[in-house]
């Protein structure tokens, strides 16, 4: 059957003939406009007249950020990551580029249009192995931080010198120097953590409860660093004492020793001036620095974390695991060609090291454990997580 559009009737003299399809040519298509009759391109815009922002915290999409050289009463901008970024991830400690409404009004919303390159990258995974889902979804903690402060507490709960070892190796092979902060000095002495770490001759402080913190504030000044630790260790209430304004949630220790998530995303606190601090602009008039000014020179930024149970180092590898232990490294020199320094390794020069009594045998232990961990041999956990009453546990 023929539609009427289709057909076309053939006449004479008023009868009809025959009727044949219709044929369609180009004239009878429709061609739909685009939604835009611009041509489109892949040059991205400049962006010269954007601001420079220092990322402080994000919340589901949203980033807040500040001027790098403004005062504590700056205003603080909310941006939104434009398309043009692509894939590209903001975190807490990146230094940006803003455009649009960035006067920080209730309401206002910039947008971040460059990263700048980052000096430093501080990562985790949920998982050693790197073959399982939990070791492939690497978690970039903070950018561009120079110091990783590892809070541990000496009792309630037990210090855990294997999440302390984790914490070693990702602050050095990020390249950030690590400091130890011992919390709970009232409750027990830190000798036997100061023991296992003497080799590395690690710069430490230890806070009790009434004592001053002008050590710590000393090696926090004009540096912006991570505070990284267990649940219930006392990082929060350390925060606290140390930025008075930040009222970041203390919570309580169960009691089976582990304490329990309170802060629940990363966010950088700008530390207060104290008296005698000098501000930039004051530094730069008598000249005491050339560089560029970087966020909080002169007072110095903390990047609380939410409490972890666990640091993994899927993105590390082999090689550099055992950057984490400088105590260990000289005595893989008598070690054969690519030795895996595993136990079976008869070989392996680090067991006639450590018999010689130049490393700790507890230390190389704990190098064994990650790299067993690593390859899905052993146990995930570290074992003072298996056992938490147990000090120093799997050390």
């Amino acid at each position: 059957m023929v539609g009427d559009g289709d057909r076309q009737e053939l006449t004479r003299g008023g009868r009809v003939l025959a009727t044949k399809r219709r044929e369609y040519d180009e004239d009878d298509v429709r061609v739909r406009p685009g939604r835009s009759s611009r041509p489109r391109t892949r040059t991205r815009p400049l962006h010269s007249d954007a601001v420079d922002g220092f990322v402080i915290a994000v919340d589901r999409g949203r980033y807040t950020c500040v001027p790098p050289d403004a005062g504590p009463d700056a205003p603080l901008v909310t941006a939104m990551r434009a398309r043009e970024l692509g894939r590209k991830s903001v975190v807490v400690g990146d230094r940006v580029g803003l455009v649009g409404d960035t006067s920080g009004a209730a309401g206002a919303l910039a947008r971040i249009v460059r990263i700048a390159e980052r000096t430093s990258v501080l990562r985790r995974t949920a998982d050693d192995d790197e073959t399982t889902a939990e070791g492939r979804l690497e978690r970039v903690v903070v950018a561009n931080a120079d110091q990783l402060v590892i809070v541990s507490a000496l009792a309630d709960p037990p210090p855990r010198t294997g999440f302390i070892d984790r914490c070693l190796v990702a602050a050095y092979d990020a390249g950030i120097e690590p400091l130890l902060c011992l919390t709970k000095a009232d409750l027990a002495g830190p000798e036997a953590v100061l023991g296992y770490y003497a080799e590395l001759e690690l710069p430490y402080v230890l806070i009790r409860p009434e004592s001053d913190l002008d050590a710590l504030r000393s090696l926090l000044a004009g540096r912006i660093s991570v505070m990284v630790g267990h649940s219930g260790v006392g990082k929060s209430t350390l925060v606290n004492r140390l930025v008075p304004d930040a009222a970041r949630a203390v919570g309580t220790v169960s009691a089976i020793g582990r304490g329990r998530h309170t802060s629940t995303s990363a966010v950088a606190l700008r530390l207060p001036r104290l008296p005698g601090d000098e501000d930039d602009s004051r530094r730069r008039r008598r000249g005491a620095s050339a560089a560029a000014p970087r966020p909080g020179a002169a007072a110095g930024w903390i990047v609380d974390t939410p409490g972890v149970r666990s640091f993994g180092l899927a993105h590390v590898s082999a090689d550099s695991l055992l950057h984490g232990f400088p105590d260990l490294v000289e005595g893989t020199v008598d070690c054969p060609a690519n030795c895996p320094h595993t136990p079976d390794e008869t070989d392996c020069g680090l067991d006639a090291w450590v018999a010689a009594g130049k490393a700790d045998a507890r230390r190389l232990a704990s190098y064994r454990r990650l790299l067993a961990s690593r390859s899905g041999e052993g146990d995930a956990r570290e074992p003072d997580q298996r056992n938490p009453g147990d000090p120093l546990a799997g050390s």
